[in-house]
């Protein structure tokens, strides 16, 4: 299952409707939907998320998290460590090879220690976070 398609599921769950009605609803099948929900499907369009934002009325920072659930929802990942130090190439190969026997507690561990690392893409000052002590104190 992806990110997405969890949240996808949670929120026919919380509106109460199926898979049918929900597909019907996107224009997509019920399979492609299914397939999306359990992860055996690529990241879902821009436009499929926008058009399940409207028929789920989600809209501002829910539909930017859907959003970026989908971005983050893509089954099978590329890392090119091409120019990064041997560990991260290391890295990227053993969690590759290993991630399907990991426990779902070193999972959470994993996420944890990335979640707190800075994304290179985003500066410090648009997520409230900083990168040094509180200069307050």
């Amino acid at each position: 299952m992806t990110p997405f398609g969890r949240q996808l599921r949670i929120l026919r769950a919380g509106h109460g409707r199926t898979l049918a009605q929900t597909a019907a609803a996107l224009g997509v099948s019920s399979a492609y939907l299914s397939a999306l929900e359990h992860g055996h499907r690529g990241r879902p369009s821009p436009e499929l998320v926008h058009r399940a934002c409207q028929y789920f009325n989600i809209i501002w920072d829910e539909a930017e998290e859907l959003a970026r659930l989908a971005r983050l929802s893509h089954p099978r990942v590329t890392l090119v460590t091409a120019g990064l130090p041997a560990e991260a190439t290391l890295l990227a190969n053993l969690l590759a090879e290993r991630i399907g026997s990991l426990e779902p507690a070193q999972v959470a561990a994993l996420l944890a220690l990335l979640k707190e690392t800075p994304d290179p893409g985003v500066p410090p000052e648009a997520t409230g976070k900083t990168l040094g002590p509180d200069p307050k104190g």
